[in-house]
């Protein structure tokens, strides 16, 4: 059941466009990402869901409700975190999620949030933290709440890979507990590992949707290339997947060699973003 049902969605500033005739529905329980370059709409898309932007045409739904038709419960429902963090400087990380969390009529333990994005609080003020740990109290903040749906503008940038992999494990866990996750990046190592579909977006439109994994074998070539030893060297030779198990030339190289390396000839979601926009995602 979709949880977000976008159609027709048209936002200009000015003379510059947000979006135009976008539409999409995202569903329940998934996490779903918004795949495009800088500029391409993925910001005002965002900023029009969580009601920062109101003067737009078309129509946006939220839990089967009209999005101009909520009131501040709405905020009681969602969490955010945009890709500059918006968090407090005096304050400690502690302090930031008890003064957020006043705001809600229901909150999770603050402590425990932090917790749960590995920010082990301290008396460190907020002002002295770096980058990936003012983004990870951005996220904390966002999950205040214990939102339905949580919006995330480029998550994982500026982590370091081990803070990188906890936020991702965190939000493979959210989606099993039936959390919805709306992800905005350029990133497709993010969209690649953890989304269901991607939606790629150039112009202000979405060009396709579909799950990362569809889209490889779907655009991929139908071929294994496969790396072996041979002649006091290394060597490769490509097979068609059709009839791999009966190719003789194939089963030769098995029995015969040392294999070093099997493997298909998959695009990535870059490569296939290329293909489908004839742009690139930076």
């Amino acid at each position: 059941m979709p949880v977000i049902e976008v159609s027709g969605l048209r936002k200009y500033y000015g003379d510059v466009r947000g979006v135009e005739n976008l539409s999409f529905s995202v569903e329940e329980g998934e996490i779903y990402g918004f795949l495009g370059p800088n500029g391409a709409g993925k910001t005002t898309t965002v900023k029009i869901l969580v009601k920062i932007i109101k003067d737009y045409e078309g129509t946006a739904r939220v839990f089967g409700k009209d999005l101009r038709e909520w009131g501040k419960d709405y905020y009681n429902k969602i969490g955010v975190s945009f890709e500059f963090p918006a968090v407090y400087s005096k304050l400690t990380a502690l302090e930031n999620l008890e003064f957020f969390a006043s705001f809600y009529r229901k909150h999770l333990d603050p402590l425990e949030v932090l917790k749960m994005v590995g920010l082990e609080e301290t008396n460190q003020l907020v002002s002295g933290f770096s980058k990936g740990m003012k983004k990870k109290l951005d996220l904390a903040r966002a999950l205040l709440p214990d939102p339905e749906i949580l919006f995330l503008d480029e998550p994982l940038e500026g982590l370091d890979p081990g803070s990188a992999r906890k936020i991702k494990d965190l939000l493979l866990e959210m989606r099993e507990n039936g959390k919805t996750i709306f992800i905005t990046t350029h990133n497709m190592y993010v969209a690649d590992e953890l989304c269901d579909r991607v939606a790629f977006i150039v112009d202000g439109a979405v060009r396709l949707v579909d799950n990362p994994g569809e889209l490889k074998v779907k655009m991929g070539k139908r071929t294994v290339k496969v790396e072996y030893v041979a002649d006091g060297g290394v060597k490769t030779a490509e097979f068609p997947l059709e009839g791999l198990g009966k190719n003789e030339g194939f089963l030769s190289i098995i029995k015969n060699h040392e294999v070093r390396r099997i493997n298909t000839e998959e695009p990535t979601l870059e490569e296939i973003f290329l293909k489908v926009t004839g742009r690139r995602l930076v």
